[in-house]
């Protein structure tokens, strides 16, 4: 069996699909994009298949060390973003092939079903709360918050008073029963990072996401050693040398790789494996579309230190697959069945992929600079 052809495809709301075809019919999906950037990663993804046509698409991890050693620039969003929807694909080929899901190849299911959580909206605290009601009502048993934006490097107590009554209301709202995740998104400073968490600690969240910018793994260090709530982070951290130093220095709790930009499957296991020699848990990244989702639910249902798995939550269901897949994915209870079909266990409608397609117009602009120049806020 040989790859014949690879095809992007530009997809409303803000997606790049990839189709991977092969000589025997067989086809894989993938999903390789970096936000804003997908036209940069469809490019990237054409130049890969310089090397992948003609190729045998099973042998998914020479093509990984291939596409990743080969040239003299490794690494990073746009490259390893593409690589990351080329391994989905090839995984979904080999386990149509072979009739067994993703999951079994890598030793398995642990678990029948997968934990979701989905975010809230709302920067007021009645706002905040309703949403958060939504969420419980519609099954979720975790759910997450954002602070509010922007934040200064050391802003007032005001804002910390408004962030505290917001996390307040929700907790009131969804009781005791429930987690809430809260994602400061890298834009809030080490100060004000320590500090917040300090006054969040009564009200007992599930974890604080990306409490700073994870190039300087210290300083997160130092956040970490400062509360007794989790941190986590790895949406903006790439393949398993980039998680490493995270580890090493016990900066985060709860892992976050991105299937669609850290590497792939294959990849994203072997980044849980290594935090499970330091007892951290993995809760993958995810604000995209279906066959992200496909992927994670492979790597969450035989790993056994997955803790949660994100998702959007969009109201057309469209992250679940409504009109993209045939059978589009469930959540019921809080959970999501693990896939037992091959491959990814998905049947991507192609024809709706092809109608829905566009020249990737949908793309906000790449910079949008702060009015007042305040970087450190933005």
């Amino acid at each position: 069996m040989k790859i014949t052809k690879l095809e992007t495809f530009f997809v409303k709301p803000r997606w790049l699909f990839l189709k991977v075809s092969t000589d025997e019919g067989l086809v894989g999906w993938g999903e390789p994009i970096v936000e804003g950037r997908a036209r940069t990663v469809a490019a990237a993804v054409r130049e890969a298949a310089d090397y992948l046509v003609g190729q045998d698409p099973r042998a998914i991890e020479r093509h990984w060390q291939a596409l990743y050693r080969g040239t003299f620039y490794r690494g990073g969003a746009v490259l390893t973003s593409a690589l990351s929807g080329i391994e989905q694909a090839l995984w979904d080929i080999k386990g149509k092939f072979h009739g067994m899901a993703v999951h079994e190849f890598l030793g398995g299911p642990c678990r029948t079903r997968v934990r979701m959580y989905a975010g809230c909206g709302g920067y007021e605290a009645e706002a905040a709360a309703e949403s958060a009601k939504k969420r419980v009502a519609q099954g979720f048993t975790a759910v997450k918050i954002a602070a509010e934006e922007p934040v200064r490097n050391v802003d007032t107590p005001a804002y910390v008073e408004r962030q505290v009554n917001r996390l307040a209301a929700v907790r009131e709202a969804v009781g005791g029963g429930v987690d809430i995740g809260i994602d400061f998104h890298g834009r809030v400073s080490p100060a004000m990072a320590i500090r917040l968490a300090r006054a969040f600690e009564p009200y007992h969240p599930m974890f604080i996401e990306e409490p700073c910018l994870p190039e300087n793994v210290d300083t997160m260090a130092r956040v970490a050693q400062s509360t007794s709530i989790p941190i986590a982070t790895g949406e903006r951290l790439f393949t398993r040398w980039g998680f490493r130093e995270v580890l090493e220095k016990q900066a985060a709790a709860i892992l976050q790789p991105d299937l669609c930009h850290a590497g792939g499957i294959f990849e994203a296991r072997k980044i849980a494996a290594m935090a499970e020699v330091y007892y951290a848990s993995v809760a993958p990244h995810n604000p995209l579309g279906p066959i992200s989702l496909a992927s994670c639910l492979q790597v969450d249902a035989c790993t056994p230190n997955f803790l949660i798995q994100e998702h959007p939550g969009m109201a057309e269901g469209w992250d679940l697959g409504q009109g993209f897949l045939k059978r589009p994915f469930a959540v019921e209870d809080g959970y999501i069945a693990i896939p037992r079909g091959p491959g990814l266990g998905i049947e991507v409608d192609e024809a709706v992929v092809r109608e829905r397609g566009c020249d990737g117009d949908w793309q906000t602009p790449l910079i949008s600079y702060p009015d007042d120049g305040s970087f450190a806020e933005w």
